[in-house]
């Protein structure tokens, strides 16, 4: 029994380390020759220009997915496995206090309450709990007397629950409040800051790290101490960033999409760049060492992904990141499309963003980050990009079919050597590796589904953080659920038309043309694909379960 335990226990072993290596080479091989075939082939001006935008569609997926597997090989080979593996963590001989902060703009008090009132029961025996609220006051964005209200609301229920309430003049969203409240920390008064001392505590000293919230979190109790006790082992640590799993993840579908989204990037994507010292911070359930925050002068409130952008400048100024995989913080997911696409273009918009700046950092100091890390940025601030991708990959097909353009791009045995078995593997790692840690592939086919939908989003935030718009920052709408109108959706729609369209007319041409029937059927083949695919936006317009 022992032995054959072993041997499977060998065998698993090498499919975690020979898998991704074999869809990184798949990949690397199919890459090359298609580059090769773009050169060699001839074309005519416009099926040059066509074929020169899916070759870039298709090295950015293959760029992509070898990135993927090398986290994948990261974590394997580091660990041995791919299962969780939790290491108890060190042991916290004292308790050196911490600031428990949550900014807050307008968040539905029932949703304030929840939070700080785990905020409040958190085993930690030194720590200090503040609420920022950044709430606009001094904008029309309800009646006077509901402003109000809603104002004595949030003081009445910091004095209930013994939490200190931090305000000041508006600037900078999130990464200003903070920076202000620092600076309140540090002793200094602006004009505008306000501060309550609900609490009626006196501290001893000053907070040596500070715990970050959304206004929707609710931690475990025990959430502090694993996360105190690694920063206390570790100096030069600037951040520990953890996962979260929305607590609305079986009773909406968007929640649970987003939800199973997220466990690719936190399951092996944050394991992978925790390997390589490149951990970016989320923005919320991260516990930072406010040295460290100081030396890069807080956040950086020129992007609305101040959480990401402030990572950079700690690699920069050669601080350590870490990522520990251990849920122990529940949220609210986006609750219907209009909540999500909200959500996805405010990330997107400040991810790309960031581009320009990781590209003149790299120029300017090439050796200020490791190879590694370089890499992992480049990945990270290239990936919205994929709205684009998937557009061209969608409408190849339909053009090749209407319009037999371009005639020729490669007989169809090529793809059958070359691009089948590296689509096998592919998939075959992806969802092997994830079912280690005991995820349905139903359920992340439903997370990649609700990503295709969301192209126009990511089209339309990308141009524009290429042209310098910095975007606003927006909360997530909480406690509601609305469909769509369908001209909302109007370009999804229309894609799913023009695919179905050419879906009908590629059988048509198999049936009365028939020559070149391996370039028809495969093209026909697709279109069917993006049809199935784009028609999920109508599952996912229904978010509540019934």
């Amino acid at each position: 029994m022992k032995d054959t335990t072993s041997r499977l226990s060998s065998l698993k072993i090498a499919l975690i380390t020979v898998l991704p290596v074999a869809a990184m080479v798949l990949a690397a091989t199919y890459l090359i020759t298609r580059i090769l075939l773009f050169f060699i082939t001839e074309y005519a001006w416009y099926e040059k220009v066509l074929a020169f935008f899916l070759l870039l569609s298709e090295i950015f997926i293959l760029v992509h997915g070898i990135g993927y597997f090398f986290e994948i090989f990261s974590v394997a080979w580091s660990r041995r496995t791919l299962s969780r593996k939790e290491e108890p963590p060190p042991l916290l001989e004292h308790y050196p206090p911490v600031a428990v902060i949550m900014p807050s703009y307008k968040e539905p008090l029932e949703v304030v309450k929840n939070s700080l009132i785990t905020f409040y029961n958190l085993s930690y025996p030194n720590k200090y709990i503040y609420f920022l609220d950044d709430t606009r006051y001094d904008t029309n964005w309800d009646t006077p007397e509901n402003m109000e209200a809603y104002k004595r609301s949030i003081e009445e229920l910091c004095k209930y629950i013994g939490v200190d309430l931090f305000r000041r003049k508006w600037h900078g969203a999130k990464a200003g409040i903070i920076n202000d409240f620092l600076q309140y920390l540090n002793g200094e008064m602006k004009e505008g800051f306000a501060f309550y001392n609900y609490s009626r505590k006196t501290k001893p000293e000053i907070e040596k790290y500070m715990v970050v919230f959304d206004a929707d979190s609710n931690p475990f109790p025990d959430f502090l101490e694993p996360l105190v006790a690694h920063m206390e082992e570790k100096p030069q640590l600037a951040f520990i960033q953890t996962p979260q799993y929305y607590i609305n993840f079986e009773s909406n579908r968007i929640a649970r999409a987003a939800g199973l989204q997220q466990t690719v990037f936190y399951e092996y994507i944050c394991e992978g760049k925790a390997s390589k010292d490149a951990t970016f911070c989320c923005g919320t359930n991260v516990l930072f060492r406010r040295e460290a925050l100081q030396d890069v002068g807080g956040f950086d409130e020129s992007s609305v992904t101040e959480d990401f952008a402030t990572s950079l400048q700690f690699h920069l100024r050669k601080w350590k990141t870490t990522y520990l995989n251990r849920v122990r913080t529940f949220q609210m997911g986006p609750e219907d499309l209009g909540g999500y696409f909200k959500q996805q273009f405010r990330w997107s918009l400040g991810t790309i963003g960031l581009l320009p700046k990781v590209i003149g950092h790299f120029l300017r100091r090439p050796f200020a980050l490791t190879l590694l890390q370089w890499w992992e940025y480049f990945l990270s601030t290239t990936w919205y990009f994929v709205g684009f991708v998937f557009f061209f990959m969608v409408i190849c097909p339909v053009i090749y079919l209407f319009f037999n353009v371009p005639v020729y791009f490669a007989k169809p045995e090529f793809y059958f050597f070359v691009f089948f078995p590296y689509i096998v593997i592919t998939f075959t790692t992806f969802y092997w590796t994830l079912k280690q840690r005991n995820y349905a592939v139903k359920d992340l086919v439903t997370g990649q589904l609700l990503t295709f939908v969301t192209f126009p989003v990511f089209i339309k935030s990308s141009i524009l953080a290429l042209l310098g718009f910095k975007g606003t920052f927006g909360i997530t709408p909480k406690g509601m659920s609305r469909a769509l109108p369908l001209k909302a959706m109007w370009v999804q729609l229309s894609i799913l038309a023009i695919c179905f369209s050419a879906f009908v007319w590629g059988i048509n041409r198999m049936i009365y043309e028939q020559q070149p029937l391996g370039g028809i059927l495969v093209n026909t083949f697709w279109c069917l694909y993006h049809t199935v695919i784009l028609s999920s936006i109508f599952y996912f317009n229904r978010p509540v379960e019934e």
